[in-house]
């Protein structure tokens, strides 16, 4: 079988008396794209900072592709290949399309030290005309990313993070607020990306988890409710009865 590419062992986070991550175990195998559902406060994003070395666990490990990076800074599990988005939308409004993304790849080529070499920002070049080919933002390259659609900065958000070239990518609801021709548009990009990166992706909208995703993990009060492939969540008892929603059968309805 092949090593997984993220194990997590025993992970607990608790806020106060919350205990928002309660000893959840994973494994994530690579060349599958993975989503992770669940309502509000079930732990997602949470989860999401402590892999990325945002929020410091409680207990437990993590291992990314055989090193733990438990406790680890945040810049040095990037320059391992782990990067994300954030929920939150944080692009540099007053610049271009092509200088936020500059500015991530500049930090993965290190060029930000006065003494570095010329080659260096040409590299860093390169990798941003790549990233605009990847996301499909070529065309507004010189646009200030304060003027774009909500659609495209959600694709600049994911740039950023694929500037620094990771192997694995953390999306955090990149669909959230789009309309349908955005989120089309949108996952069809995050579906090619798939094919050369590793992707996990939170996401709230159903439709779009269960089109995207090969496995699909649901997470509810801190905890695993149940992993699985798309169809076997979706007929999973517990899954809909906690998340999805459990509809009354006819003979169970007084008014039938």
């Amino acid at each position: 079988m092949t090593a997984p590419m993220l194990e997590i062992d025993n992970l607990t986070k608790r806020f106060g008396g919350l205990v928002a991550l309660d000893h959840v175990t994973l494994d994530f195998e690579p060349d599958v794209l993975h989503a992770i559902i669940g309502p509000n406060g079930a732990g997602k994003t949470t989860l999401f900072n402590t892999i990325s070395g945002m929020l410091k666990s409680d207990s437990g490990t993590v291992r990314f592709r055989g090193t733990d990076i438990s406790g680890m800074a945040p810049h040095r599990i990037s320059r391992l290949g782990m990067s994300r988005s954030l929920q939150i939308k944080s692009v540099f409004d007053s610049m271009t399309v092509a200088e936020n993304l500059w500015i991530a790849a500049q930090a993965r080529q290190g060029v930000m030290h006065p003494f570095a070499s010329r080659s260096r920002f040409g590299r860093t070049a390169e990798r941003v005309d790549e990233v605009l080919e990847q996301t499909g933002l070529s065309g507004l390259r010189s646009v200030p990313a304060g003027t774009l659609s909500y659609g495209d900065v959600a694709l600049l958000e994911i740039g950023i993070a694929l500037a620094t070239g990771p192997s694995l990518l953390l999306l955090d609801e990149p669909i959230c607020g789009m309309g349908p021709a955005e989120t089309a548009a949108t996952v069809e990009k995050i579906r090619h990306l798939a094919e050369s990166v590793d992707i996990i992706v939170i996401e709230h909208d159903m439709p779009v988890v269960f089109d995207l995703a090969d496995r699909i993990t649901v997470m509810a009060q801190g905890g695993i409710l149940a992993r699985g492939a798309p169809d076997e969540i979706a007929n999973n008892a517990a899954v809909r009865e906690a998340y999805l929603g459990e509809e009354e059968d006819d003979e169970d309805d007084p008014d039938a």
